[in-house]
C-alpha cells in the first residue's frame, strides 16, 4: 500500500485533472462542477442528480458516489481505477456521466 503523502500527492493530482477536464466539457455536458474541502461536485440538472469524488486516505481509495452506486478506485502504479473493470478515472467518468445523461461526453 502506498503511503499517506504519496497517496495525498496522486489523489489531488487526479481529481484536478478530472476537475480541470469537467470544466471544460461543462456548458455542453449539462452539469455543473463544484469542488469544496477536497471534495469534487458534478451536479446535473436534467436528468437531476449529484456524483461525488471523494480521496479517501485511510483506504487510499478515490470513492465515487454516483447511479446510486458507490465506485472505489485503486492505485494501479500508474493511476486510480475501478479493480472489477480497470476503467480509470476519466474513462470511468465519462461513462457514468453517459449513463446518466444518454448522451456521450469526451473528458480528453
Amino acid at each position: 500500500m502506498m503511503d499517506e503523502t504519496t497517496f495525498r500527492r496522486e489523489a489531488d493530482r487526479a481529481l484536478h485533472t478530472l476537475k480541470q477536464s469537467l470544466i471544460e466539457a461543462e456548458e455542453d455536458g449539462g452539469f455543473e462542477v463544484e469542488e469544496n474541502g477536497g471534495v469534487l461536485n458534478v451536479v446535473f440538472d436534467d436528468p437531476k442528480g449529484k456524483f461525488v469524488f471523494t480521496p479517501n486516505t485511510p483506504v487510499r481509495q478515490i470513492w465515487i458516489s454516483a447511479l446510486s452506486t458507490s465506485f472505489k478506485l485503486d492505485w494501479n502504479g500508474e493511476a486510480f481505477a475501478l479493480p472489477k473493470t480497470g476503467e480509470a478515472l476519466l474513462p470511468l467518468t465519462e461513462r457514468l456521466i453517459g449513463e446518466h445523461t444518454g448522451n456521450p461526453i469526451s473528458l480528453a
